[in-house]
């Protein structure tokens, strides 16, 4: 027999059960006061008392993330609580600022092609090595990395941590390499602009803003999501494959996190629907470092 409720993405939804609100008090219901006597001056019937507040309903849904790196595999999350909001909001920046904060970071994003698809990366260090997602780069011992003048470099890949999803490249030669700004000592909040900067579908240089929507989602990274759950940051700017490895940026051009999977109402044919994830760019350069130490 057909399911008459076909499930959309992976899971079930899931969250609060949902809160019906009391039925208004009806205008028949409420009891007749007493006639006055006659011979006193009647008084004003009472005022009924206002309605009380009806509860929305609330619920969330369980989606599938998929962010892959051209054809480079995909990571699938799943949605987990979050830290609270802080208690003011970031003052707002003008589209200037961005403008600016674009045009700082783009000279430090790079496209990443293998013989299986493509993706993006950034510079990290005084070196010019490359920080990626680990399923960009699965199966490959090199890779040609592009900048944003146009420059190609073959980049040998030094190391990879496929639980974490990250990868370290060195290109041939460190020269014309500039390194991004990392925030590692700091925390973002949830609200603060974002920027994210990448290769999506294989246009490189493109540049999306949003926010950061929520903290500490637990999700599922690598090829085939059977890792352990990791902690990501969530955003709503877009992202699609292709952007896996570029980096999300605040607002003062300083990498936070790593873009590495989307939640999709359809994993075959997943794109962005305004819900992404990141690594925190702190998990991700230990990470790095460890693959670096050969540890």
């Amino acid at each position: 027999m057909r399911d008459p409720h076909p499930r959309t993405g992976l899971g079930e939804p899931r969250g609060p059960s949902f809160f019906p609100g009391r039925p208004r008090p009806h205008a028949d219901d409420q009891p007749t006061p007493p006639a006055p006597p006659p011979s006193e001056t009647p008084s004003p019937p009472p005022a009924s008392p206002p309605p009380p507040p009806t509860r929305r309903p609330l619920a969330t849904a369980v989606l599938a993330a998929v962010l892959a790196g051209g054809l480079a595999g995909y990571a699938a999350g799943a949605l987990g609580d979050e830290d609270p909001a802080p208690a003011s909001p970031p003052a707002a920046r003008g589209q200037g600022d961005l403008q600016a904060v674009a045009a700082r970071v783009l000279p430090s994003v790079v496209s990443v092609r293998t013989d299986r698809g493509q993706g993006s990366g950034f510079v990290f260090d005084d070196r010019g090595r490359i920080l990626t997602n680990a399923h960009v780069v699965q199966g490959s011992s090199r890779v040609s990395v592009e900048l944003q003048d146009g420059r190609r470099l073959t980049a040998e890949i030094i190391g990879d941590d496929p639980d974490h999803d990250v990868a370290v490249l060195e290109p041939e030669t460190s020269r014309g390499l500039r390194a991004a700004r990392l925030a590692t000592g700091t925390r973002p909040a949830v609200g603060d602009p974002v920027l994210a900067i990448g290769s999506p579908l294989g246009l490189s240089g493109t540049v999306t803003s949003g926010i950061v929507s929520a903290l500490d989602r637990s999700v599922r990274l690598g090829e085939d999501s059977g890792g352990g759950r990791q902690r990501a940051l969530q955003t709503d700017a877009s992202i699609n494959p292709g952007n896996s490895g570029g980096p999300l940026v605040d607002d003062e051009g300083r990498v936070i996190g790593i873009n590495t999977a989307i939640a999709t109402l359809d994993q075959d044919r997943g794109g962005s629907i305004g819900i992404g994830f990141a690594i925190p760019v702190g998990d991700a350069v230990e990470s790095a470092r460890t693959i670096i130490d050969g540890g």
